[in-house]
C-alpha cells in the first residue's frame, strides 16, 4: 500500500508538471506565432515537417536536464563549499537580491559563452550540438530542439562560475531564486532570439542579442562559427566572434551534415561510436 501511494504521488507530480508545460506552450504559442505572421524575416508554416519533433524537444528538455542539473550542481556545490572561503559566499549573500541576480546573469553569461563556443569547437561536443544547427527553418520552437546533454553541459558551463563566486547559494536551508530567474530569463530570451520575425533592430542588437544577431549564428553560409552569445553580444566582440552585418539576413539555414529526420534517431546519432559530425 506504501508503494502504491508513493507511485500515486509521482504520478501526480509528473501530470502537473506536463499540465504546467502545456500552459507554458500554449502561452508561447499565443505570443509568437501571431508575432511571425505579422512580422515574418521567412515565408513558412508554423506547422512546419519538424514542428512535432520540436514539441518532443520542448517537453523532454524542460524536464530531463532539470533533474540531471539538480544532482550535478548538489555534488558540485558541496564540493566547492570546501574550496570557496567562507567569507566570500557571507559578502555576497548579503549583497541585495538586484545586485545578486545581475551579477549572476552577467556572470553565468560569460560561462554560458565559452560552453556554446566549446560545443562548436570540440568535435565530441559538436555532435550533440550539432543537432541544434540541424534546424533548416529557424522560429521561436526551434530554441527547444537541442539534445540534453548538450543542454546539461552549457548550462553546467554558466552556473558553475555563478556557485564559484557565491552568487548562487545551494547550501544554504532557504531556496534561492537566483539560479531559477537566471534560468527563466536565458530560455525567454532563447525562444524571442530564434524566432521568425523581421527586427533587426539598430543599435540595440549591439547591445542585447536580437533575432538580427543570432539568426546568423545558424545561418549555413561556408563563413563559420561566430555569435555565441545568448544575451550580451559584447562577448563575442572581445573574443572576436561577433558578426553583424547591416540590412542582410541569412539565406540559408541548418549544417551539411547528415542529421536523423526523427525525434528518437537524433537523439541516438551522436551517441554511436561511427557517428561523424565532421
Amino acid at each position: 500500500m506504501e508503494d502504491f501511494r508513493h507511485l500515486e504521488h509521482h504520478l501526480l507530480a509528473f501530470a502537473i508538471d506536463i499540465a504546467r508545460l502545456c500552459i507554458w506552450l500554449m502561452l508561447l504559442m499565443v505570443i509568437f506565432v501571431p508575432l511571425e505572421r505579422l512580422f515574418a524575416l521567412h515565408s513558412q508554416k508554423t506547422f512546419r515537417p519538424e514542428f512535432v519533433t520540436d514539441l518532443c524537444y520542448y517537453f523532454i528538455n524542460s524536464m530531463v536536464p532539470k533533474f540531471v542539473l539538480i544532482i550535478l550542481i548538489a555534488v558540485i556545490a558541496w564540493g566547492l563549499h570546501f574550496i570557496v572561503p567562507v567569507g566570500l559566499e557571507a559578502w555576497v549573500a548579503s549583497l541585495p537580491l538586484s545586485m545578486r541576480l545581475a551579477g549572476a546573469l552577467i556572470v553565468g553569461e560569460l560561462g554560458f559563452y565559452w560552453g556554446h563556443r566549446w560545443t562548436h569547437e570540440i568535435p565530441f561536443l559538436w555532435r550533440f550540438h550539432s543537432i541544434h544547427h540541424s534546424a533548416q527553418r529557424v522560429d521561436w520552437l526551434v530554441n527547444t530542439r537541442a539534445h540534453p546533454v548538450d543542454i546539461v553541459f552549457t548550462r553546467l558551463c554558466g552556473f558553475i562560475p555563478m556557485y564559484v563566486l557565491g552568487l548562487a547559494q545551494p547550501t544554504t536551508n532557504t531556496l534561492d531564486p537566483v539560479p531559477m530567474l537566471v534560468l527563466l530569463v536565458g530560455t525567454v530570451w532563447g525562444f524571442f532570439i530564434h524566432s521568425n520575425v523581421r527586427w533587426p533592430l539598430g543599435w540595440l542588437a549591439w547591445l542585447v542579442s536580437t533575432p538580427g544577431f543570432h539568426h546568423w549564428h545558424h545561418a549555413n553560409d561556408g563563413l563559420g562559427d561566430r555569435n555565441y552569445a545568448s544575451m550580451l553580444p559584447v562577448l563575442d566582440r572581445v573574443f572576436g566572434t561577433l558578426y553583424l552585418p547591416e540590412k542582410r539576413w541569412p539565406a540559408k539555414y541548418g549544417i551539411d551534415t547528415l542529421i536523423a529526420s526523427n525525434f528518437a534517431g537524433q537523439l541516438m546519432q551522436p551517441l554511436r561510436r561511427n557517428a561523424r559530425q565532421d
